[in-house]
């Protein structure tokens, strides 16, 4: 029965990437900042896709779901680093879940490759947000269990209801292999597959669509410049966007200084851990003017002209200012097609 449902959620997904129907332009009440007529309705319906709350974690060794090349989000608070891999988020998309007094959901969406972090505190008051089954531009909407108001994730906006014109407050996180994963963060305790619903997290539920250039719902506009389903890191700036390959490293981390609209940024990427950060070079109020990337010392991945080595996360975990952090700026990876879909004329590093 299990495979049979699969079947036909497969065959639903993609007769969406074929035509859009009529039933899956919802009816849409109140004031949208987004055009109601470019919000779908996915299929499964409000909460149809369950978010986890506070789901069990166990020891890495325990977890045999996971491939070496699946992705992984690391979250970090408070020095404890937890995994949430794309296998679950692929069937979930939203993990609630906490570290210490750090309330805050992962946020994936596996339509368009985006993993975001938000902290769960709003007006004061701990929420949590589940997966209102509708999508604009191919793109998870949220909506929180305190009002019921409509979240889009790459804009990072409330677009509907009470909260409407609200922002999240993000946080930074680690998307990696789940190779590099285990080899960087040994300790870290990872979601384990006996999340209370019966899933086959051995099993992407998107058929091909991660590895080609279909499209499930419209994205809009289409950019060409790049693979569609190339991952990319992106940062917006006093409303200038830009976009860094993931694979345009060998050998390790790579580091650069960039420079966003005035804004002086650090990059660092590593195309075969595929992963990406991008802080602003701020350490204590202090601009610093030389990055010097570490080869095979991950966590640690670049030192500066002080001799202070950084890791992941923009601590400084060895050197002068040790225990201090680079300021980090929100930015994500996503599929470039989505990116380029909510950024459009975004520019690409080195192009």
């Amino acid at each position: 029965m299990y495979k049979l449902i699969k079947v036909l959620f497969l065959a639903f997904l993609i007769l969406g990437c074929e035509q859009v129907t009529d039933s899956q332009a919802p009816t849409l009440e109140g004031e949208w900042l987004v055009p109601k007529d470019e919000v779908f309705d996915g299929g499964p319906g409000q909460d149809g896709i369950p978010a986890l709350l506070n789901p069990w974690f166990d020891n890495q060794k325990n977890i045999i779901y996971m491939n070496d090349d699946d992705l992984i989000i690391a979250v970090k608070k408070d020095g404890i680093v937890k995994g949430y891999p794309h296998p679950i988020l692929d069937w979930h998309e939203i993990v609630n879940d906490q570290i210490n007094s750090n309330v805050f959901a992962v946020t994936y969406c596996p339509l368009t490759g985006s993993a975001l972090g938000w902290k769960r505190v709003i007006k004061g008051k701990t929420t949590t947000f589940g997966v209102s089954g509708l999508l604009y531009n191919s793109n998870l909407i949220p909506y929180d269990r305190l009002t019921g108001s409509r979240w889009s994730q790459m804009l990072e906006l409330s677009i509907n209801g009470e909260l409407i014109g609200s922002k999240p407050e993000t946080f930074q996180v680690l998307e990696m292999t789940w190779q590099a994963f285990q080899s960087i963060y040994p300790d870290a305790k990872v979601i384990q597959e006996n999340t209370g619903y019966s899933r086959n997290y051995g099993l992407y539920p998107y058929g091909n669509y991660k590895d080609d250039n279909s499209l499930l719902f419209p994205i809009s506009p289409i950019d060409d410049r790049l693979p569609r389903k190339e991952r990319v890191i992106g940062v917006v700036s006093g409303g200038v966007a830009k976009a860094y390959r993931l694979d345009e490293t060998s050998d390790g981390p790579d580091v650069m200084i960039d420079t966003l609209n005035t804004i002086e940024l650090i990059v660092v990427r590593d195309s075969e851990a595929k992963f990406g950060a991008i802080f602003l070079n701020n350490l204590n109020g202090n601009k610093l003017s030389n990055f010097v990337a570490v080869k095979d010392s991950l966590p640690v991945v670049m030192r500066d002209d002080k001799g202070n080595y950084y890791d992941l996360f923009g601590e400084v975990v060895s050197g002068i200012d040790a225990g201090k952090r680079l300021e980090w700026i929100d930015s994500y990876i996503a599929y470039w097609v989505a990116w380029a879909g909510f950024h459009p004329n975004t520019q690409i590093y080195g192009n």
